[in-house]
């Protein structure tokens, strides 16, 4: 009986005939070098799968001295990183975006000093190319630790240091919620702000009270939903007879509905109730909140396609990418 032959492995030629390109073409995507036209890159990547080719990532990481890896950071959350939805979504949409360049995200959780060091260190190390930072803490020393070791970064939000980063324009959208529960006809309006140390919340804050009124209520929460509960029954004891409620993002919204049901208030009847983000929350409330949308997946999106070009172009300056909030109108309203 004949021996079968070996299949041969399928090269960088057999993808470059596939393709019609250059073998040197299929090489410059293959290493993720990123001023590719997308036409280009699209046919390469057919022509990848249509030959079964895989690439050598160890000898790809020796010529290109890349991991293909990047690092995705979340200082300050705590534990409360697995139960809030803003982070999945974060989460979400850098991994869509990182798939399609074949990168792979390290997940990293700063929760202390010493926990930072340690996550410079691994950088250093060679771990990853570059980190994604989200940061609950507008004084965080992670982003200068980053520009210090000069790691390439992207940021969720804007820090004290210069990083590039994703944003929203967080006082429009609490002047969004302003003027709908002025259209609801409320008058008697409150707000439960986030930590009135992060700047979200001084803008969510400030947008609201533009159009509201300087003078209207506040009770700073801490983004949880136990934080809305405590929030919302203060509130009630500041003014009884409020009708409309701003609540800084969609899990302490959730918590404050909870209290007003079990203080006999309806909503949206006697209390009206936007919240912010448009998270799952919004759709787990009862009723459904009324919020405004942070479109959290595709600016984690940005924050990975920033990062790809700081890592493909060490010397690009800073930059950001700033979203537009939108109101999506539920039944709280």
């Amino acid at each position: 009986m004949k021996a079968r032959t070996p299949r041969r492995t399928p090269t960088l030629e057999d993808v470059a005939r596939v393709a019609g390109v250059s073998r040197a073409t299929v090489s410059r995507v293959v290493n993720g070098i990123r001023n590719v036209d997308r036409d280009i890159q699209e046919a390469v990547r057919r022509a990848i799968e249509k030959t079964g080719y895989t690439p050598n990532q160890v000898a790809r990481s020796l010529v290109t001295r890349r991991t293909g890896a990047v690092a995705l950071v979340v200082s300050g959350a705590g534990d409360d990183v697995f139960g809030d939805p803003f982070f999945g979504r974060v989460v979400s949409g850098v991994v869509d975006c990182l798939r399609r360049h074949g990168t792979h995200p390290l997940l990293m959780l700063a929760d202390t000093n010493s926990a930072r060091d340690d996550v410079i260190s691994h950088l250093r190390q060679g771990s990853a190319d570059g980190a994604l930072l989200v940061t609950t803490h507008p004084d965080d020393r992670l982003p200068m630790m980053l520009a210090i070791a000069g790691i390439p970064a992207v940021g969720f939000a804007a820090t004290a240091h210069p990083l590039s980063h994703v944003d929203l324009k967080h006082a429009a959208g609490g002047e969004l919620a302003a003027w709908h529960l002025l259209d609801r006809d409320r008058s008697r309006l409150a707000t439960i702000s986030g930590p009135r140390d992060v700047p979200a919340s001084r803008e969510r804050l400030a947008g609201f009270r533009r159009i509201a009124g300087d003078d209207i209520p506040n009770v700073a929460g801490n983004f949880t939903m136990a934080s809305g509960e405590e929030a919302m029954a203060e509130l009630l004891g500041i003014r009884p007879d409020l009708d409309g409620v701003f609540v800084a993002n969609d899990l302490m919204a959730q918590g404050a509905l909870g209290v007003l049901r079990s203080r006999g208030r309806t909503v949206p009847g006697d209390v009206a109730v936007v919240g912010f983000d448009d998270s799952s929350a919004a759709l787990a409330a009862r009723p459904k909140l009324t919020t405004i949308r942070q479109p959290v997946e595709e600016m984690g999106a940005a924050m990975a396609e920033l990062l790809l070009d700081h890592i493909a172009e060490p010397g690009l300056p800073p930059t950001s990418r700033i979203f537009e909030p939108s109101l999506v109108i539920r039944d709280s309203t």
